[in-house]
């Protein structure tokens, strides 16, 4: 069981990713060559960790596989919408009430984000391709319905509206 508020493994692969140049990463294939259960102890230094890919397949398989959403089933539908009408500072009141290890770990990875974006010349990642990646995996229905197709763009707009408001949504107070 995890002690710290932000999971190790998620701060590892951050942490790995950002020690390497920004201009390799291109996030949009995901595609994961293999995956290794998050509890696993991984030394990202190991040589099966070198491909950039792998680690930020690996870290977007983590949020995938949480029993529940970074985003939690219960405030889907706020943050849809949110969305809808393009609130920001409903956004960031939804943001500020999540429980604080949600809040952690999305400030992290959104600050993360943000630093894929900034290399987007070269990296090829601008925030609607970003959103694109991220939002399903980390705002989703508790059961899926007939809107699945609708709420992948609701999904994507959130994301990308956190992204491009970032320092709005997660200013100290």
């Amino acid at each position: 069981r995890e002690t710290s508020i932000v999971p190790k493994f998620v701060e590892k692969c951050i942490k790995t990713v950002e020690r390497r140049e920004y201009s390799w990463l291109e996030v949009v294939p995901l595609t994961l060559w293999f995956c290794v259960p998050a509890e696993e102890h991984l030394d990202l230094e190991d040589g099966q960790w070198e491909e950039i890919h792998v680690i930020t397949g690996a870290l977007k398989l983590f949020f995938r596989e949480l029993p529940e959403p970074l985003f939690p089933f219960c405030c889907f539908d706020k943050f849809i919408a949110a969305i809808r009408y393009q609130r920001v500072s409903y956004t960031k009141d939804l943001v500020r009430s999540l429980p604080l290890p949600n809040y952690e770990t999305m400030k992290l990875l959104f600050k993360h984000l943000r630093r894929v974006i900034d290399h987007k010349d070269s990296n090829r990642m601008s925030v609607q391709s970003v959103a694109i990646v991220f939002g399903p995996t980390l705002l989703r229905p508790q059961i899926e319905s007939a809107n699945m197709t609708v709420h992948m763009v609701f999904q994507s707009q959130i994301v990308e509206l956190m992204l491009n408001k970032f320092n709005e949504i997660f200013a100290e107070t």
